[in-house]
């Protein structure tokens, strides 16, 4: 019988297809692949806890990587390519008891259409407080946080930068500006691309892939300083093709896997000290990242807690 890998996968599309087939031509092991966004896997591997169907769960931010090790849903590996990986992947392993491992980064940010800022008279945003003004109404996209790991880092981020009361004043007065919560954490900047949006906070190598494309999409790192992803992957607790998750971790972390990330755009910053990024993937060094506390925001009570306080207190106010 063929070998075979069932993959959950929580990055863009393209690159998820590119993973799958690129794992397939290297090793001959036939690949499932699934994409959906960070939360939504982690709800599809909390619910299989029982009767684990997926091998290997690559990509997405890595809170929700954090919390699954932390309920016991994914299992420790060391692999033997630890060693080629820059300090911040590591340190998101030894955090997680080594259930999970850091693939890339990205910085949180926001992306706006520049011809729509001009035909709406828009003034310029360049801070996350720029985006509470009544002017942009109807205007702001992100992503609904309880399925998406891009919205939960948002979330995470602003209670970090202004405080849990602060944070949670600022996601009220955005919401008054939300034209629409969306599903997946790249969708807000794909409709702005598109024209059917104007502000959409993303990760900001997901504003940067619009512009790439030729959309006219401004990318903004915004002034207060801004919170982090280390996306990551973690095998499932009770895959049934161990060997294989494993083969696959190992060939994840190498810099010829992590190099395909430039065929289809993908501007994170990899996790291989000696994989190749792109020229006009966000300098990090340039941007104001805060200390963002990885292991606070991905624990299960934290998530929840604010989760919950964000349905409650944030999505229920008129708009």
């Amino acid at each position: 019988m063929a070998a075979k890998l069932t993959l959950y996968c929580s990055a863009q599309e393209d690159w998820c297809q590119v993973m799958a087939r690129g794992f397939e031509d290297a090793t001959g092991i036939d690949v499932n692949m699934t994409r959906k966004s960070s939360g939504e896997t982690f709800a599809q591997v909390k619910a299989e806890a029982v009767n684990p169907k997926g091998d290997i769960w690559w990509g997405g931010t890595g809170d929700p990587h954090l919390q699954a090790a932390e309920e016991g849903l994914t299992q420790a590996y060391m692999s033997p390519m630890r060693e080629q990986l820059f300090p911040w992947a590591i340190a998101q392993s030894e955090s997680a008891d080594n259930k999970t491992i850091g693939i890339y980064s990205g910085a949180l940010g926001f992306g706006y259409n520049s011809e729509l800022l001009a035909a709406n008279d828009l003034p310029v945003p360049a801070c996350w407080k720029d985006l509470l003004k009544p002017e942009y109404k109807g205007h702001v996209q992100m992503a609904n946080p309880n399925s998406s790991g891009t919205a939960y880092t948002t979330l995470a981020t602003m209670v970090q930068l202004f405080g849990e009361e602060g944070g949670f004043d600022f996601m009220k007065g955005l919401h008054a500006n939300i034209n629409q919560y969306t599903k997946s954490g790249s969708a807000p900047i794909k409709a702005a691309g598109r024209g059917e949006n104007t502000i959409g906070i993303v990760f900001m190598h997901d504003a940067v892939k619009q512009g790439v494309a030729g959309f006219p999409v401004v990318t903004v790192a915004p002034c207060e300083g801004t919170g982090y992803e280390i996306g990551s992957m973690s095998i499932i607790d009770g895959a049934r093709n161990l060997d294989e998750a494993r083969q696959f971790y190992d060939w994840a972390l190498s810099t010829e896997a992590q190099n395909l990330a430039l065929q289809v755009n993908a501007f994170q910053v990899p996790s291989n000290m000696g994989s190749e990024t792109s020229d006009k993937a966000p300098d990090l060094s340039e941007i104001t990242l805060i200390d963002y506390d990885f292991k606070t925001y991905g624990s299960s009570a934290t998530r929840k807690a604010l989760l919950q306080k964000w349905d409650e207190d944030v999505s229920v106010l008129p708009q």
